[in-house]
């Protein structure tokens, strides 16, 4: 009888953890990393799952979408003169974004934690685009790293927008009108 419990606990266990690595994807590795193991990371996981029950996510308004696809078309056309100037737009565009959805944005490492719930791919991406953003706020980041953490904040932007739209998308990339393909600055991405 205990050997069926064992067998029955350790069965458990593995389809937890095959339902938590398919949830979140790269994100489950990076939280066993960062947490010292795996029961520890699970337990995160599962946290952050419950906690974003309890969250009011809600799709943007049709009439929101156009208005943040314009200012990110904004943003990025500063770039060339004004790359501190609009990786700060991105940061605060993707905020504002994340708040009208329902997402808290106080804190980041918990904003990241929340938004890696639903968007596990995209969320890394939000990671090093913040990370840029803070050593650019210390004068240690280069041109091409803003140019990168522009990328990084676009992709998670994309996603947050919720349009299955491919107008959007490349309107987000900046792949409509001529605008060539996904060029931030007038450089290849």
């Amino acid at each position: 009888m205990l050997l069926v419990l064992v067998v029955v606990a350790l069965l458990g266990r593995q389809r937890r953890r095959r339902r938590l690595e398919q949830r979140f994807g790269p994100e489950y590795g990076r939280t066993v990393e960062r947490a010292g193991g795996r029961r520890a990371a699970e337990a995160d996981l599962e946290q952050r799952e419950e906690k974003r029950q309890r969250l009011q996510i809600v799709p943007l308004s049709p009439q929101a979408r156009p208005r943040y696809l314009s200012e990110w078309r904004e943003l990025q056309a500063r770039f060339v003169d004004e790359p501190s100037q609009s990786l700060l737009g991105a940061d605060r565009l993707l905020s504002d974004v994340m708040r009208e959805r329902g997402y808290p944005t106080d804190d980041f490492d918990q904003r990241a934690a929340d938004v890696s719930v639903d968007h596990p791919d995209f969320v890394e991406n939000y990671r090093a685009a913040q990370a840029i953003y803070l050593a650019d706020q210390q004068g240690e980041a280069t041109t091409e790293q803003l140019r990168q953490a522009l990328i990084h904040y676009r992709t998670l932007f994309a996603e947050l927008l919720e349009t299955d739209e491919q107008a959007d998308k490349e309107e987000v990339r900046g792949e409509r009108d001529g605008a060539g393909s996904g060029k931030a600055d007038g450089r290849q991405q």
